[in-house]
């Protein structure tokens, strides 16, 4: 692709989100939750899972343990039998175990609202607090790099970095802050829809004719 000039790229980016936002109307994030400490749990425990995955045992966990209070005093090994189907069960329990604890002790039990207080709890990493911020209270701090925008944001040149970080400097670069949280269910849902990574459908994208790396 040619060498492509910042005005140019953000022109782009507009575009491509547009025709997102027309593709995907009910764009929205796809872990069920009714509130924000819901949220964030699920987010924790959606690490290298599908969200179907988490949705299946969130319930059973909810209910069990429906607040901070009452997951901040379960026990390792009734949490660890809760989740274990999504993966890496153990250290997914200790982590929204101590994401519990952390908002009893310092938070009164409520989920705070800034990155600096999220991202300093218990298996919250910036990723996480992102979702948290940008679902739970829509607050567009940054955006949401999961394996899907990473894909789609190489593929579609708006980034040439390979970390999560620099990944997100970049989109934050081109994307107007009050797209930032809906950009992320916008690439996933496209990711997983259309540009999947086994098996793009290049001929069915409404984003070819923006896309570089476009087969047809």
């Amino acid at each position: 692709m040619p060498r492509e000039s910042k005005k140019a790229r953000k022109e782009r980016a507009g575009e491509i989100f547009d025709i997102l936002t027309a593709e995907y109307p009910d764009a929205h994030c796809e872990l069920d939750h009714v509130d924000a400490f819901q949220l964030a749990v699920a987010t924790i425990l959606s690490a290298q899972t599908t969200d179907e995955r988490v949705n299946m045992v969130t319930p059973a966990l909810f209910r069990r343990y429906p607040d901070a209070r009452a997951l901040a005093n379960a026990g390792q090994e009734d949490v660890e039998d809760l989740v274990r189907s999504t993966g890496f069960f153990r250290n997914k329990a200790r982590n929204i175990i101590g994401f519990a604890r952390g908002l009893m002790g310092d938070h009164g039990g409520d989920v705070p609202k800034t990155m600096a207080e999220l991202s300093v709890l218990p298996g919250v990493g910036r990723k996480t607090a992102n979702v948290i911020l940008g679902n739970a209270f829509g607050l567009d701090e940054g955006v949401v790099v999961d394996t899907h925008v990473k894909r789609l944001s190489t593929l579609l040149g708006f980034t040439a970095a390979t970390t999560p970080e620099k990944i997100e400097v970049d989109l934050m670069d081109v994307f107007p802050r009050e797209r930032w949280t809906l950009l992320s269910h916008l690439l996933i849902w496209h990711g997983r829809r259309v540009c999947s990574a086994r098996k793009p459908r290049c001929e069915a994208c409404a984003l070819s004719h923006l896309c570089p790396s476009s087969r047809v």
